[in-house]
């Protein structure tokens, strides 16, 4: 499950262009973050060289365009792209990161990608030139840019078998936050490590200060005494202040904790309370996503890579985004909505039909009426030359429209000859009518169409086992 972002790199304060690009590149580098940058990687220039040969394209870009924006300019782009502890190896992160910057840039600009394995998550630091690599275009940050990153970053997920977000949400949040929101577990921070250890001490029934420091000590921390009364565990590099551990831990705290008989159990610490309300997460109701995820991650057998490669992941990714973008978590909502679009497009389609013929039936009154009055006056002369042959043979055209009317009128049921005026304004009205069922019509149409491509590709995926299902290469459900 990975989470990304896109932040524009601009010029620091006080600092120059390539002072800025080399410190950002510096960071990310990092051995001690990168494994002794063997976790660094790079394309379209030399991951060693990254921040001069970024300058370098910059200079080009300028010297051929001319094009010079000042203290707003941008000189590269940083992505971030988080991942699930335990999920995914440091070598497969570094390899996610690559496609996904030049997926989003498609191989235009050069970039470097570098997998930092010093926090309890893997995550990858992306810095892509703003230049391309012809230096005469720079990538232009657009609207939703952070939205067509995380699909992306989605697809690519999905289809190499990793989890993504299931709910996501529209602004960002920093990643501790959002391990907290999924109920995922971390390792606990020095201080959170301090505070229980405090606790664990103050449980023992301490005196006083000093010998609660004594037994802080007995317990392996380093203690030093001073203005601030400071401690550190082995392995920790800094020591952390008691008055940095928040209310109830203080020097102060402590002493009127210890000298108050019971009072850490009358009242206790923020800590204590945040400790006591982190419970396991509930687990989630099961639903589409839970269950397509899971047949998606499932142990890859010979069979399931057949079955796999001939369903096309891609178009796995585009249904999972459309299941999640629209709120379908349930397969029979998405069964029940897929029902209601197909009855909803009959239904105007229906209507849509009936209108039109009516359109021709209204079309075939007004030629009929048109030539029921041009033939009206002969048909009378011929009635009162009492049906004379010679007659018939000099008026045979016009004799024959003038009885097609009658014989339409009269299939018709028509027994009063509207009004051409009053045909044609029902003829608008239905007109009108038509558009806007037309214009709603084909939208429903392709919501429908969606709904059942994705009905079909669930079905698909759920429903078929791996070792049954190795012929679908030729029958893709495509969006």
């Amino acid at each position: 499950m990975a989470t990304t972002n896109l932040i524009p790199l601009h010029v620091g304060k006080n600092c120059t262009a390539g002072s800025s690009i080399a410190r950002v590149i510096q960071y990310v580098k990092n051995p001690e973050k990168t494994q002794g940058e063997s976790l660094v990687t790079g394309y379209g220039c030399n991951p060693a060289l990254a921040d001069a040969e970024f300058m370098y394209m910059k200079k080009i870009y300028l010297d051929r365009t001319g094009r010079y924006r000042g203290k707003d300019d941008v000189i590269a782009y940083h992505m971030r792209q988080s991942f699930l502890p335990g999920e995914i190896t440091p070598e497969e992160a570094n390899r996610l990161g690559q496609e996904l910057a030049r997926r989003f840039n498609h191989g235009n600009n050069a970039y470097i990608v570098a997998t930092h394995t010093d926090r309890h998550h893997l995550h990858n630091h992306i810095i892509i030139s703003a230049v391309n690599l012809d230096c005469d275009r720079k990538f232009r940050n657009f609207i939703g840019s952070s939205f067509a990153l995380r699909r992306l970053n989605d697809v690519i997920c999905i289809e190499n078998g990793y989890s993504v977000i299931e709910h996501p949400k529209k602004r960002g949040q920093r990643y501790n936050k959002w391990m907290e929101t999924h109920h995922v577990s971390k390792p606990a921070s020095q201080r959170d490590a301090l505070r229980t250890a405090i606790e664990n001490a103050l449980a023992r029934h301490p005196k006083n200060l000093p010998e609660l420091l004594s037994m802080l000590q007995a317990d392996g921390w380093e203690v030093k005494t001073g203005k601030h009364i400071a401690m550190r565990c082995p392995g920790q590099e800094r020591f952390k202040r008691l008055d940095s551990l928040g209310e109830g831990y203080t020097q102060a705290d402590l002493i009127h904790r210890l000298a108050v008989p019971g009072h850490g159990e009358e009242r206790k610490t923020p800590f204590q309370e945040k400790k006591n309300t982190i419970t396991q997460g509930t687990p989630e109701k099961v639903n589409l996503l839970v269950d397509i995820q899971a047949r998606l991650q499932k142990a890859k057998s010979p069979g399931y890579e057949r079955w796999a490669k001939g369903f096309n992941l891609k178009e796995m990714a585009k249904t999972f985004s459309y299941l999640r973008e629209h709120g379908l978590l349930d397969r029979a909502e998405l069964d029940r909505r897929a029902d209601e679009a197909s009855v909803k497009t009959e239904k105007a389609m229906k209507r849509i039909r009936e209108i039109e013929d009516r359109q021709r039936e209204i079309a075939q009154i007004k030629t009929h009426i048109i030539h029921y009055s041009k033939t009206r006056e002969i048909y009378a002369q011929y009635k009162k030359s009492n049906w004379s042959p010679k007659f018939a043979a000099q008026h045979e055209q016009e004799i024959a429209m003038h009885r097609a009317a009658k014989k339409a009128f009269d299939a018709m049921g028509v027994k009063k000859l509207p009004k051409v005026a009053d045909l044609n304004a029902e003829y608008e009205s239905l007109q009108s009518e038509k558009n806007a069922l037309y214009a709603d019509y084909k939208r429903d149409r392709a919501e429908m169409r969606q709904l059942l491509i994705v009905q079909e590709n669930v079905r698909r995926i759920l429903d078929t086992e791996p070792q049954q299902d190795q012929g679908l290469s030729h029958r893709r459900v495509r969006f």
